[in-house]
């Protein structure tokens, strides 16, 4: 069984080393364990630094595309390479390299198609305490969304099968970590996550600069990602609010209508029709959305098939 460990890497010419140093040599279970370097286009000697500690697989970037994209394109050259088990780390040494096996000895086990690192947040000292809160609050939702029992679901240190490799889309241009959550649990993959522990902090996070953009960012791929993956409970949800309103307040309207005082409320039989029509239009989109949605599961089974015989 081949692994394959991938390292999205922007100018990380300082860590890098320490990171690579760190990756285990050998895994119970694991016939022969390889480096990927992802080089997003750095400036600086990242590549260097790499070759001159042994890493022979690279795809680089001329230009700087981002961490999705990165993220993205490690998959598919792993899959090239003959990965059975994908491992993605950050090149910071954020995550502790000795619980790469606690990833990937679910999937060996056949009890797993993506592990999830979970990061003790409580407890890492470079967090502040609104970084902690949001941390937490952002993994809550997440379970909420994707109906899973994700712990954590920045994290970033996670493994996947060569399955559930081939069967990941990225759309998203900022990050892969939410959307491939939501992604899994509709695909059907077994997906958990293990508690993990993290080494002191080597630089700041470039992914989040700006909290409330993140949370921006953030809010929106979870809600983009419901809306491809789970179109017609989304629209259902959405007409719901106009069409329960609307015949509650035809309701109202017969109530008095019934009992002669009908002539006073014509407001709100005006208004129920509205809501209700409006309701109504809304759920014929989630008909279509879903339909839609059908398509898309077969388009992506045939590029699923498409990738295994390339790979």
């Amino acid at each position: 069984m081949k692994l394959i460990i991938q390292i999205p890497c922007y100018n990380e010419e300082s860590t890098l080393a320490t990171t690579l140093l760190a990756l285990p040599k050998h895994i119970d279970g694991i016939d022969e364990i390889q480096i990927l370097v992802i080089d997003d286009g750095s400036s600086d000697k990242t590549v260097e630094v790499a070759k001159q500690q042994g890493v022979e697989n690279f795809v680089i970037f001329p230009n700087n595309l981002g961490l999705a994209k990165a993220f993205s394109a490690g998959l598919a050259k792993s899959l090239k390479l003959g990965a059975d088990i994908i491992v993605n780390t950050d090149a910071d040494n954020q995550y502790c390299a000795d619980d790469i096996v606690k990833l990937v000895t679910p999937i060996i086990n056949n009890k797993a198609d993506i592990v999830i690192g979970a990061r003790p947040i409580e407890n890492i000292k470079h967090f502040s305490t609104i970084k902690k809160a949001l941390q937490k609050l952002g993994s809550g939702v997440m379970r909420l969304v994707s109906s899973t029992k994700i712990a954590d679901a920045t994290s970033g240190f996670r493994a996947f099968s060569r399955d559930a490799a081939l069967q990941i889309n990225v759309f998203d241009n900022y990050t892969y970590t939410l959307e491939t959550i939501i992604q899994a649990k509709a695909k059907g993959l077994d997906i958990i996550s293990v508690p993990i522990r993290v080494n002191g902090e080597l630089r700041e996070s470039r992914l989040i600069k700006n909290i409330f953009d993140y949370i921006k960012r953030s809010t929106f791929t979870m809600i983009r990602m419901f809306i491809v993956y789970r179109p017609f409970r989304f629209f259902a949800i959405i007409g719901s609010l106009f069409l329960i309103p609307g015949i509650l307040l035809g309701m109202r309207f017969l109530y008095y209508y019934i009992n002669h005082s009908g002539s006073g409320h014509i407001q709100s039989l005006i208004l129920s029709a509205v809501l209700t029509l409006t309701g109504v239009q809304v759920g014929l989109i989630a008909v279509l959305a879903d339909l839609l949605s059908m398509n898309r599961k077969l388009l992506e089974d045939i590029q699923t098939r498409l990738k295994k015989g390339n790979c």
